[in-house]
C-alpha cells in the first residue's frame, strides 16, 4: 500500500479533504495523511459538512503538525495550496514523488453559510478530480 501526505498551511480545509477522499476512494491501494506547517488545530466545520455531504467518512480526523511525519516513508508528498508549496518543508526519509495541487483556500472565502459551502464543494470537486487523475 503507498502512503501519501498531503500538506497545506493550516491543515483544517484542503489537505484534510484530500486525506478523507484518498482513503476512502483508494481504500486498499493508497494510506492518505494530512499535514500542516502551522496547523490550525481544528479541522474547519465546512470541511466535515463537505465530507458528510458527499458520503466520505472522517473518523479521528484532526488539524496537526507536518512534524508528526518527519521519520516516515512516503511514496508521495502533495501540497494543495500555494504557501505551503513555498515553505521548507521538512526532509522525508526515502525519495517520495512530490506534487504540487494550486487550490484555494475555501475557508478564506467570504459570504454567508450556503456560499462557503458551495466553496467547499467547489474545491472538493477539484481534490476529487485531482485524486482520480493522479493515483485512480
Amino acid at each position: 500500500m503507498k502512503k501519501v501526505l498531503f500538506l497545506c498551511t493550516g491543515n483544517s480545509a484542503r489537505s484534510i479533504i484530500s486525506e478523507c477522499l484518498l482513503n476512502q476512494i483508494g481504500k486498499g491501494k493508497y494510506k492518505a495523511f494530512s499535514a500542516g506547517s502551522n496547523p490550525a488545530g481544528k479541522v474547519n466545520p465546512f470541511s466535515i459538512q463537505v465530507l458528510k455531504k458527499n458520503n466520505i467518512k472522517f473518523n479521528d480526523i484532526k488539524s496537526k503538525s507536518w512534524d508528526v511525519f518527519s521519520n516516515i516513508n512516503f511514496d508521495y508528498v502533495v501540497t494543495v495550496c500555494s504557501n505551503a508549496a513555498k515553505e521548507t518543508c521538512p526532509i522525508y526519509p526515502g525519495f517520495p514523488k512530490k506534487l504540487h495541487w494550486d487550490l484555494e483556500d475555501p475557508a478564506a472565502y467570504e459570504g454567508n453559510d450556503e456560499q462557503k459551502l458551495n466553496e467547499f464543494q467547489k474545491i472538493f470537486n477539484k481534490i476529487k478530480e485531482n485524486i482520480e487523475k493522479e493515483f485512480l
